[in-house]
């Protein structure tokens, strides 16, 4: 049995989608917070168990009987390491047989500030004694793709990555490493750094913006205190435009640039072309 936390949020129904091509439903678990929100899995067969990474007892329940469990990484950045700490600790009583985590690319080395939670998660996990994988997750193009309305409204991509190169893929790629790992032998003590195929600059991401909608869309550099300020009034939370704001510094560091592909390795074919991502999100 199968249990995937985080279950109704976008990585965790791709990943039941992939498990769904692979295990009968009932030996898959979505283990949420609010189990209405994912009652389309309950009605495929997939069991829905209730799972709050801040309510212990409810993680003993859901992680019970699992042979496998997929932590994904909680949303709710800077409460991260109790709750991913209850919830090792809850697959540790349960006996899973092993544990796979959604970290960061390089998260032992990054220069974005996310990643000091996933770090010290990864020391959790390996000063538990369970058998774990680590899955250091590169970003997903959708990242960014959700600001191309607002770009070719303006006529510019702003960001603070410079010529940083971005070795992005598509949630879903992720989402296929992750089911290829939960259902195959021998994982146990590996860490797999995952990132797209290809890589590009932010200026080379608004050329292609532009040359599929026909439309000027050119990127624009700003210093990170005026990127978080313009996300700010964009009207995005204080903590939010701060991380984006770090992430994008951290990207003209090196931080989100891979080219191992491992990614394409572990799912047996080539990572999501940005292109046909530009045209689903223009779409």
């Amino acid at each position: 049995m199968i249990v995937v936390t985080g279950a109704s949020g976008q990585l965790g129904r791709l990943v039941i989608k992939e498990l769904l091509k692979k295990l009968p439903a009932n030996e898959i678990v979505a283990a949420v917070r609010t189990p209405g929100k994912v009652a389309d899995l309950a009605a495929l067969g997939v069991q829905v168990r209730l799972a709050d990474y801040a309510q212990p007892a409810t993680l003993d329940a859901a992680f019970k009987g699992a042979d496998r469990l997929l932590l994904i990484s909680s949303s709710e950045v800077g409460q991260r390491l109790p709750q991913h700490r209850n919830a090792i600790d809850a697959a540790k009583r349960a006996g899973v047989g092993l544990v796979a985590y959604t970290s960061v690319l390089r998260a032992d080395t990054s220069p974005l500030g996310l990643a000091a939670e996933h770090k010290e998660t990864e020391a959790l996990l390996k000063a538990s004694g369970l058998p774990h994988v680590v899955l250091r997750n590169g970003w997903y193009t959708e990242n960014y793709l959700a600001s191309v309305p607002a770009a070719l409204q303006h006529g510019a991509y702003i960001g603070s990555a410079g010529d940083g190169k971005i070795a992005s893929a598509a949630r879903a790629d992720y989402a296929a490493a992750a089911a290829a790992v939960l259902t195959s032998a021998g994982q146990a003590g590996k860490v797999y750094e995952l990132a797209g195929d290809e890589a590009y600059t932010l200026t080379e991401l608004a050329a292609e913006i532009a040359r599929q909608s026909g439309k000027a869309v050119i990127y624009q550099n700003l210093p990170e205190a005026d990127f978080k300020e313009a996300l700010l009034g964009a009207g995005l939370p204080e903590h939010v435009a701060g991380l984006l704001s770090d992430s994008d510094i951290g990207v003209s560091k090196g931080g989100l640039f891979d080219d191992g592909r491992q990614l394409s390795r572990l799912i047996g074919r080539p990572t999501t072309p940005l292109a046909t991502l530009v045209k689903a999100a223009l779409a």
